[in-house]
């Protein structure tokens, strides 16, 4: 008889530079079953499951594996032979390699001294035909979207005949049609007895997929049940230690003058004739489904992509934007949709990461970095944000990912900036975190800046936007008041281009 239960841990602690991540925690998975791994950002959640993949090594504690008892050997080549895969926040995908490279990567099959190429895509082709991905493996992998990349690294994990499979926020970047897609992989693997280990800050999709829950907070554990027997509010209530009151915390201020304007903004192919205004007093949300163009609108109103054409006003003047240092002088920044690889250098320190953006205000005119003004700059950034670190020295890669996602919102709010555009700025964080990042937003508001964000997620942009544009195909083609919309109705206008598209293909087939 096959051992049930296919990972305990019990009593394990874990400190970096003294700091304690994990604090007598235990934990079990059993064969088959989705165990859902919740907590705020930096509640320990990443460190446990790097643990049980061989990534860092317990200080104290019994780690088991497939009934098997493990030694502080542990090392990730160990951990994927006992049949441990874990799917990062964070994609670890080679992007100059094809798809099948990708797959087959540390684990290449070889016709004598010569790589088998031919097998190696013909065996990619089975994975994703029979989890019903259509890509092609000889795609170069950097050349695939964020989500589609997602789907790469989950059919590796199935190729490899996971036993135990850690997905950390498998759903961040994914459409709603692939979400469902990723959700019957996830059951075809629970019937074949994998055990998953499901870290998720949303909370809505757990009802779906999951068997049991466990809550972490502050590197403890706090609780673990069957789903079905714990509210949606207890859940929250247990990983943030209170009661989160009101999950989108809007405030009315009055609609004040026209502050920001973009007129008839053309870039590339994703961005085909953009036109918006923002106020005084409003959050302005940006909706539309993934492709439509909404992350290349952000990245060519910050500069960071090339405008063909098109006129940018604040105050009533217009403003020339060549890069994203013309936008900062101008008071327009970007918190940019991927923190990782836009927002932060990860290999600096957290200290330097938030001085880097504000340098022509902490340096004097000889060019020293007066380090009195950096200190009181991250202490506010601390503060004002709830940022968990053990000291700014430490690298911003150390930081969970809600910790580097405030650090880059942080980073912006240390300097008086008049238009302040999010992309996507709750991905992958927690639901109090998420809360804070809504009430900085309000604040802005309040005190009179140009808020204006891009979220997927309509529950979100219908709570917190005052007003919406929707987008598709490149081009905006609805404007709702958020308090009279409906996701029905953001939906029509997202998907209204492509309906014509659709319809015009129709009639010509027809």
């Amino acid at each position: 008889m096959q051992e049930q239960t296919i990972v305990e841990m019990k009593h394990i602690c874990k400190s970096f530079f003294g700091v304690k991540a994990l604090d007598d925690v235990s934990f079990d998975l059993s064969r088959g079953e989705v165990m859902a791994l919740l907590g705020e950002n930096g509640a320990g959640k990443s460190t446990l499951v790097k643990i049980i993949s061989g990534v860092y090594t317990r200080d104290s504690g019994e780690l088991k594996l497939l009934g098997k008892k493990i030694e502080q050997n542990l090392s990730p080549k160990k951990a994927q032979e006992l049949g441990v895969t874990i799917i990062h926040q964070e994609l670890n995908m080679c992007p100059y390699l094809t798809v099948a490279q990708n797959i087959f990567l540390g684990r290449e099959l070889c016709r004598g001294k010569l790589l088998d190429n031919q097998e190696m895509r013909k065996r990619t082709r089975e994975v994703l035909d029979m989890l019903q991905i259509d890509i092609d493996p000889d795609t170069l992998v950097g050349d695939l979207q964020v989500s589609r990349q997602q789907m790469v690294e989950i059919a590796k994990a199935v190729q490899t005949q996971s036993k135990i499979l850690i997905m950390d926020e498998p759903t961040s970047a994914l459409t709603n049609k692939e979400i469902d897609q990723l959700f019957d992989i996830i059951r075809q693997l629970k019937e074949k007895g994998v055990g998953i280990i499901y870290i998720s800050h949303r909370l809505e999709e757990l009802h779906d997929i999951v068997d049991r829950v466990t809550i972490m907070r502050d590197g403890r554990f706090i609780k673990s049940c069957n789903f079905k027997d714990i509210t949606m509010d207890e859940i929250i209530k247990n990983m943030v230690g209170r009661e989160i009151k009101e999950q989108f915390p809007r405030i009315e201020t009055p609609k004040g003058r026209e502050l920001f304007a973009v007129r008839h903004l053309k870039s590339g192919r994703m961005v085909r004739d953009v036109s918006f205004e923002a106020y005084e007093g409003e959050i302005l949300g940006i909706a539309g489904l993934m492709g439509a163009g909404r992350t290349e609108t952000t990245r060519a109103i910050f500069g960071a992509d090339r405008k063909d054409s098109g006129v940018i006003e604040l105050d009533g003047n217009e403003i020339t934007i060549r890069c994203p240092s013309d936008a900062i002088k101008q008071g327009v920044v970007l918190v940019p949709e991927d923190r990782k690889k836009d927002g932060l250098c990860t290999k600096l320190s957290i200290r330097d990461n938030l001085s880097l953006a504000n340098l022509d205000i902490l340096c004097s005119k000889a060019g020293v970095i007066n380090r009195q003004k950096e200190a009181d700059m991250l202490d506010r950034a601390v503060k004002t944000l709830s940022i968990k670190l053990s000291g700014g020295n430490r690298n911003a890669a150390s930081l969970s990912g809600g910790n580097q996602q405030k650090l880059v919102v942080a980073k912006w709010l240390s300097r008086d900036s008049r238009v302040v555009i999010f992309d996507e700025p709750t991905r992958g964080i927690d639901v109090a975190a998420k809360v804070e990042i809504y009430n900085l937003m309000n604040d802005l508001k309040r005190s009179g800046k140009g808020v204006i964000f891009v979220s997927s997620e309509l529950p979100e942009i219908l709570g917190i936007a005052d007003r919406i544009i929707i987008m598709c195909d490149g081009r905006i083609t609805g404007a709702l008041m958020a308090k009279d919309a409906t996701q029905e109705q953001i939906l029509y206008f997202a998907t209204r281009f492509i309906n014509k598209k659709a319809e015009a293909t129709g009639v010509e087939n027809g």
